[in-house]
């Protein structure tokens, strides 16, 4: 069982045009989506439709447009009663691949629901394979939420808790990792992996390999288990204490990057699950992540929807560490 937690999930909207934004006209859509979301919620949908036995946590009163959406795609879901509703996102696709999102901030929890969450995901990750912190934090949820996870998890569990993978930005990423939560995967883009440990610029470390491998070897040196980075276009890296790989997919022609990153987060869990080593776990990340760019608006791949296959994977230098890739 792999079980995702997603404390601000949304409803997501995605708007394909057929000409390039034009700010301040009037345009006209040539196509309109509308999906359950979060990226915690997006990884269980891609886990689910790889077959995976998953299962989403989330908040939200029970007749939710985002639970009724999860409820109706067939995928698994606990959800925590509140009474406000849940977001919802806009995506504005256009015709080159040029994506623009406008995300709300959520409804805001209160001390009591951050605690039942947690409480909700420490009794249902009894006994999983792994634990999925995904996505960013509403209103009223401090910045070490995730950290308070990950302890609550451990604590109770111990040797049995489950792995537990991070894919998160800004303060709530930086709050998790300094305070201690020491993920065994934790799922940066280059911007994220350039903010924890201030290694290159922005996206810099997208072309910058050596840099990105020796940034990720510092977090595993925090105790971090194994860092899978998303490079847009340049692929994906994986770094662990047994060695690092670097992946690559053909070009494609991307027709929406959004739940791209979840789709090969799910990728990675769907191999790692089934038994494979790092550099397949890498290649079918990276597969995954390529087919949700083809695809329109937050859509994940199906398993034969990926080419593995065509992903060519070649190792780097080794991380000299010493944690164990989960």
């Amino acid at each position: 069982m792999i079980i995702t937690l997603t404390a601000n999930p949304s409803l997501d909207r995605t708007i394909e045009l057929a000409a390039p934004l034009a700010r301040g006209a009037v345009q006209r859509a040539t196509a309109n989506r509308q999906e359950s979301g979060g990226k915690g919620v997006n990884v269980c949908r891609a886990l689910s439709a790889g077959g995976a036995d998953t299962l989403a946590i989330l908040p939200g009163h029970d007749n939710d447009p985002v639970l009724v959406g999860l409820q109706a795609a067939g995928v698994p879901y606990r959800n925590l009663p509140i009474a406000a509703a849940l977001r919802s996102n806009v995506t504005i696709t256009e015709p080159d691949g040029t994506t623009t999102k406008i995300n709300e901030p959520g409804p805001a929890l209160n001390r009591q629901e951050a605690d039942a969450l947690i409480d909700l995901v420490v009794h249902l990750s009894d006994g999983a394979r792994w634990l999925v912190l995904a996505g960013s934090l509403p209103p009223g949820l401090e910045s070490d939420f995730y950290a308070a996870v990950v302890r609550a998890v451990r604590t109770r569990h111990g040797d049995r808790a489950p792995l537990i993978a991070l894919d998160a930005s800004e303060a709530a990423l930086i709050a998790a990792i300094e305070g201690g939560a020491a993920p065994d995967l934790l799922k940066p883009n280059a911007e994220e992996l350039s903010q924890l440990t201030g290694l290159g610029a922005g996206d810099s470390l997208e072309d910058e390999q050596e840099l990105a491998v020796e940034a990720a070897t510092r977090l595993l040196g925090r105790g971090i288990g194994a860092v899978l980075a998303t490079l847009g276009s340049k692929g994906a890296l994986l770094v662990t204490a047994e060695g690092a790989w670097h992946a690559q997919h053909p070009p494609i022609t991307a027709i929406s990057t959004v739940g791209a990153g979840d789709s090969a987060l799910a990728g990675y869990l769907l191999a790692h699950t089934g038994g494979a080593g790092a550099p397949d776990c890498l290649r079918q990340a990276v597969a995954h992540g390529s087919a949700a760019a083809s695809l329109p608006g937050s859509t994940v791949p199906a398993m034969h929807q990926t080419t593995p296959d065509a992903v060519t994977v070649r190792a780097l230098t080794p991380a000299n560490t010493s944690p164990n890739h989960p």
